[in-house]
């Protein structure tokens, strides 16, 4: 029938694949489709499987036909391409992947490694294999590496400031110390944790016992504002700059001569009931007092202008520290009107040129937060009237003209100092802790703790009381009224 259909339709039967015009005319003459294949295609095709079988078993000849070796054959290969990282975490992380399946293997017994080609189609070079036996022993001296190795260099250097020669940041690409590696990687917080030989040390120096250890009050880093993870290096560097910007500690000495130190601790004692009467926030009020001593330490200044001065210090430190700062008319009024609006703006442009517009400087109250945070530290319970009485007295040292002689820091660690003794003398005042953090021993204190003292106790009759009554009021727990017995002299003996 078939050979009768062909030569009847004059279309030979197919032996191949046809396109659809070929079927359609083959069709539409009425002959039928073969429903399978010629030989030859079929031909074509065992052919093709047959070469893609014979390369396969000419590249994998001896290799073992299991599927789980050939698994885990391509796992030790995929993790063999963190070859390369140096970073300790992920070496870690292929040290305990490692462990692990070593365990695995030794529960099923004793394999022989085979050392056959892998499965896949594209050999792995030999440089590969050296290469993850180097990986190896770095993971396992990295396992071996005790603490003490791993803790950084600079244990014996940890405060600031630290030089770093431009010879030691260069890095060698060939012989590099695996140690030297980890203290790269070392995390950023553990630096600023006091280290326990630091803390032996100081306590050894003071004289307590050794389990008396130093707080870390950086620590707690929950809170945004307290710029934990960056404290230490802010406070070092607010250490250098009150060095480098100090007002002069005798310009009244040297340059004025139509004022008096009489005459600006009025001013300052004025300022300070303009800083109660507009609610100005005591940076306001230290950072003022240091702007007009910068100023007078190099440009003379008439008694009739210093007022002037006072108030155009205020507007700027307003500007710089306040949300809402007063406009000009305000100190203007302050004054009643004895100065111009044109007056005060003349002044301004002469105290900014003068300071360079760093209007940035570090001033007691500066160093008294972070004091008093290493102070409450030893408390359960924060104390208000300890942080009260120190800021009390660290104000008092603004009127005060001598005090200029002394940095900013140890007034700050003064008023703590004496802060505490005055609260309770059944206990030194001074602690490693607040060693630690103000970087102050207790026998540095000594000359400023005294004369605040005699300050706090108004032994010289100073009749400016504004400081004073601020500081009775009963919601700052009216710590003006107290005071306190002479320190011993055993207390600054190191």
């Amino acid at each position: 029938m078939k050979k009768q259909n062909t030569a009847a339709t004059g279309f030979p039967e197919p032996t191949a694949r046809i396109t659809r015009a070929q079927a359609a005319a083959y069709q539409a003459a009425g002959g039928t489709l073969p429903i399978h294949p010629s030989v030859k295609h079929n031909e074509k095709r065992v052919l093709r499987e047959t070469s893609k079988i014979a390369v396969l078993d000419e590249n994998s000849s001896s290799a073992p036909v299991d599927a789980g070796l050939r698994h885990k054959r391509r796992a030790v290969l995929k993790d063999s391409t963190n070859l390369c990282c140096e970073d300790l975490y992920t070496n870690c992380i292929n040290a305990s992947k490692l462990q692990t399946k070593n365990s695995k293997k030794a529960k099923r017994g004793h394999v022989k490694e085979s050392k056959v080609a892998p499965t896949n189609p594209v050999g792995v070079p030999e440089v590969q294999e050296d290469v993850n036996s180097m990986n190896a022993e770095k993971i396992e001296k990295s396992e071996k590496l005790e603490p003490q190795q791993v803790a950084c260099s600079m244990e014996g250097k940890s405060r600031f400031p630290i030089q770093i020669s431009m010879e030691s940041m260069k890095i060698q690409s060939v012989g590099c110390d695996p140690q030297a590696k980890i203290q790269i990687y070392r995390k950023p917080s553990q630096f600023l944790i006091p280290l326990k030989k630091d803390k032996s040390n100081l306590c050894e120096n003071l004289g307590v016992s050794s389990g008396l250890d130093i707080s870390d009050i950086d620590s707690d880093d929950k809170d945004p504002q307290m710029c934990c993870l960056y404290a230490t290096d802010i406070y070092n560097n607010l250490r250098a700059a009150e060095i480098v910007r100090r007002p002069s500690y005798n310009f009244m000495e040297t340059l004025q001569q139509d004022i008096t130190q009489g005459m600006r601790g009025i001013l300052v004692d004025w300022l300070v009931e303009v800083t109660e009467e507009y609610k100005l926030v005591p940076d306001t009020l230290y950072l003022t007092v240091y702007f007009i001593d910068r100023f007078l330490s190099s440009n003379y200044m008439e008694r009739r202008r210093l007022q002037l001065l006072g108030i155009t210090c205020m507007l700027i430190a307003s500007k710089y520290e306040e949300i809402c700062a007063p406009c000009v008319e305000e100190f203007c009024f302050i004054t009643d009107n004895t100065y111009t609006k044109g007056e005060v703006l003349e002044m301004e442009v002469q105290v900014l040129n003068y300071l360079g517009f760093q209007l940035s400087a570090p001033t007691a109250k500066t160093f008294l937060r972070r004091f008093l945070r290493a102070a409450q530290a030893s408390y359960k319970v924060p104390s208000l009237e300890l942080e009260f009485l120190a800021n009390y007295l660290a104000e008092l040292t603004l009127i005060d003209y001598t005090f200029l002689k002394f940095l900013p820091s140890l007034v700050a660690a003064s008023a703590v100092f004496l802060a505490r003794w005055t609260l309770d003398q059944s206990c030194h005042p001074w602690n490693p802790t607040l060693e630690h953090y103000t970087t102050y021993k207790a026998s540095d204190l000594k000359l400023t703790v005294l004369s605040l003292q005699d300050l706090q106790m108004n032994a010289n009759s100073c009749p400016l009381n504004a400081i004073r009554q601020k500081y009775k009021q009963h919601q700052l727990k009216c710590v003006a009224t107290l005071t306190s017995p002479k320190p011993n002299q055993m207390l600054f003996q190191t």
